[in-house]
C-alpha cells in the first residue's frame, strides 16, 4: 500500500508542477502582452480616448455657458489677437512662463524625456508621445516608437517626382509643401472616409496617417535641401540613428554636436499652443475633414510667411549683414548705432518680440545653453550674446513694443550655421519638419474629441461703427 500511496502522491505532485508551470507559462505570456501595449503608442491612445472624450463631454453639459471674457473691437480689428477661442491639448502657451508642452516646460523636458546619450538632448520621438498621451515616456517606448517611425518612413517616388517638376530656384518651403501634399496620395483616412467609417473612429486612421507624415517629412526635406544645394546628391536614412539624428545625417551632417542640436531644434520647435499661423491654419483645415496631409500642407502655407516660420531665415540674414557692414569684433556702440539705423529706416530688427510671451522665449534661452556649452566662442554666437544686451533696452526706449525680448529665432540660425548648414532660405524647412509633430499630435485628439468645424462670425465695418453707435447711446 505504501508503494501506491508513493505513486499518488508522486502523481499529484507531477501534476501541481504542470499547473504551476502552466500558469508561468501563462503569466509570462500576460506579461509580454503587457509589456507590447505599453511600448504601443496606439494601444496607449486607445485607453486614453475615452477618459477624454468623458471629460470633454462633462466640461460642456456642466460649463458650456460660462463667460471666457468679452470681445472688443480691437481684438476684431487686430487679428484676433487674444481671444480665447481654440481647443489645444497639447501644449499652452503662458506669456511669462513660456511654452509648457502637456505642463512641462522645456527646461522639465530637458531634465524628464529620455536623451540618446546621458545628459544629452530629449530626443523628438519622447516629445510625441508626451504629446499623445501626456505622460512622459520611459527609455523603451521611446525606442519602440522610434522603430516604429522608421518603418514608416519610405517616401514613394511619385513625390520626388514631384518635387522635380519644380525650378531649382524654387522656395525650399515651396518645394516642401508640394511633398507634403503629393505624399496625400496614400491617405488612410481620405481612404477609409470614403468607405463610410463611423465618426467614432475617425481618430484611426487620422492616427496612421498622422504617423506615416511624421515618419516621412524628414526624407522629404532632406531631398530638397540635396536637391538645392549639394547637386542632387541624396543620402539615404540610416535604421540605427533616431528621427533627429537621422534628419540631420539625411542632410549631410554627422558631427555628434550637430545631431544633438538637431534634435534639441526638433523637440523644441515642435508646438507652440493653437494660436500661432501654422497651428491654427492646420486646425482650421482639419476641421472641415479634411485629411492630414492636405491640413499640413496648408499649415507649411502659413509657416512660409515673414511675420511666421520665415522670421528664422531674415534673423540670420541681418546678423550677417551686420558683420559685412560692420566686421565680426563690433563694439557695442557700433551694434547700437546699426539697430537703430536698421530701426530709423522703418524695418524691424528680426528675432526679438513675440505676439504673446513677454519675457525672454525659453526656447532662445534653451538653446544659448546650448552655444555656451558646445560653442562659447563662436564670432556669430558672441554677436547674438552682444545683441541681447543691446536690443532690448532700444526698443524699450522706443517705446512701441510690449515685448522688447529675443524669441526662438534670434538664436536657431547661428547654431545651424556654426555647424555648417549656411543656407538661411532654407531654415524654415526645419521648423517644418519639427511642427508636424505637434500640429498631427492635436490633429488626432481632434477627431478623437469629435471637434466640431471651425466656423467664427465675420462682421463688416459699418456693422461695427452700427454697433458701437447704439452701444454709446
Amino acid at each position: 500500500m505504501s508503494f501506491f500511496r508513493s505513486i499518488s502522491a508522486l502523481s499529484r505532485l507531477r501534476s501541481r508542477a504542470v499547473q504551476e508551470t502552466s500558469l508561468l507559462n501563462g503569466s509570462v505570456r500576460w506579461l509580454q502582452m503587457q509589456s507590447s501595449s505599453d511600448l504601443d503608442l496606439r494601444a496607449q491612445l486607445k485607453d486614453l480616448i475615452p477618459e477624454q472624450q468623458d471629460r470633454l463631454k462633462k466640461l460642456k453639459s456642466e460649463h458650456g455657458k460660462v463667460q471666457l471674457g468679452n470681445i472688443t473691437v480691437d481684438m476684431v480689428l487686430g487679428g484676433m489677437r487674444g481671444m480665447t477661442g481654440l481647443l489645444w491639448e497639447t501644449s499652452l502657451l503662458d506669456p511669462d512662463e513660456g511654452i509648457r508642452f502637456r505642463g512641462l516646460s522645456i527646461p522639465e523636458c530637458q531634465k524628464v524625456l529620455p536623451a540618446a546619450h546621458p545628459g544629452g538632448e530629449p530626443l523628438p520621438e519622447g516629445l510625441l508621445w508626451l504629446l499623445l498621451t501626456g505622460k512622459v515616456p520611459s527609455k523603451e517606448q521611446v525606442t519602440a516608437l522610434s522603430k516604429e517611425l522608421q518603418s514608416r518612413a519610405t517616401v514613394p517616388d511619385h513625390v520626388y517626382k514631384a518635387i522635380e517638376a519644380l525650378p531649382l530656384t524654387a522656395h525650399p518651403m515651396t518645394q516642401f509643401g508640394t511633398g507634403v501634399l503629393a505624399l496625400q496620395v496614400q491617405s488612410e483616412f481620405q481612404k477609409e472616409y470614403e468607405k463610410g467609417i463611423p465618426k467614432s473612429k475617425f481618430w484611426e486612421p487620422t492616427y496612421e496617417d498622422a504617423l506615416n507624415l511624421i515618419a516621412r517629412v524628414p526624407a522629404v526635406a532632406a531631398f530638397v535641401y540635396r536637391r538645392v544645394y549639394k547637386d542632387g546628391h541624396i543620402i539615404p536614412g540610416a535604421t540605427s540613428l533616431d528621427y533627429g539624428a537621422n534628419f540631420s545625417h539625411m542632410l549631410g551632417f554627422d558631427d555628434p554636436k550637430m545631431l544633438e542640436l538637431m534634435r534639441l531644434y526638433v523637440t523644441i520647435h515642435s508646438d507652440h499652443e493653437g494660436g500661432n499661423v501654422s497651428a491654427h491654419t492646420g486646425h482650421l483645415v482639419a476641421s472641415a475633414l479634411s485629411d492630414p496631409y492636405l491640413s499640413f500642407a496648408a499649415a507649411l502655407n502659413g509657416l512660409a510667411g515673414p511675420l511666421h516660420g520665415l522670421a528664422n531665415q531674415e534673423v540670420l540674414l541681418w546678423i550677417k549683414s551686420v558683420v559685412e557692414e560692420c566686421g565680426e569684433n563690433i563694439s557695442t556702440e557700433q551694434l547700437k548705432e546699426y539697430v537703430w539705423k536698421t530701426l530709423n529706416s522703418g524695418k524691424v530688427v528680426p528675432g526679438f518680440g513675440h505676439g504673446v510671451l513677454r519675457k525672454t522665449d525659453p526656447r532662445y534661452t534653451c538653446q544659448r545653453e546650448f552655444a555656451l556649452k558646445h560653442l562659447p566662442n563662436d564670432p556669430l554666437f558672441q554677436l547674438v550674446s552682444k545683441l541681447y544686451e543691446v536690443v532690448p533696452p532700444i526698443l524699450t526706449e522706443l517705446g512701441k513694443v510690449k515685448n522688447p525680448w529675443p524669441n526662438v529665432d534670434a538664436h536657431s540660425g547661428v547654431l545651424l550655421n556654426h555647424f555648417g548648414l549656411t543656407e538661411a532660405r532654407y531654415f524654415t524647412v526645419l521648423f517644418g519638419v519639427s511642427r508636424s509633430i505637434g500640429i498631427c499630435s492635436q490633429l488626432i485628439w481632434d477627431r478623437a474629441l469629435g471637434l466640431p468645424l471651425e466656423r467664427p462670425k465675420s462682421v463688416t465695418m459699418e456693422w461695427l461703427e452700427s454697433y458701437c453707435r447704439k452701444a454709446a447711446a
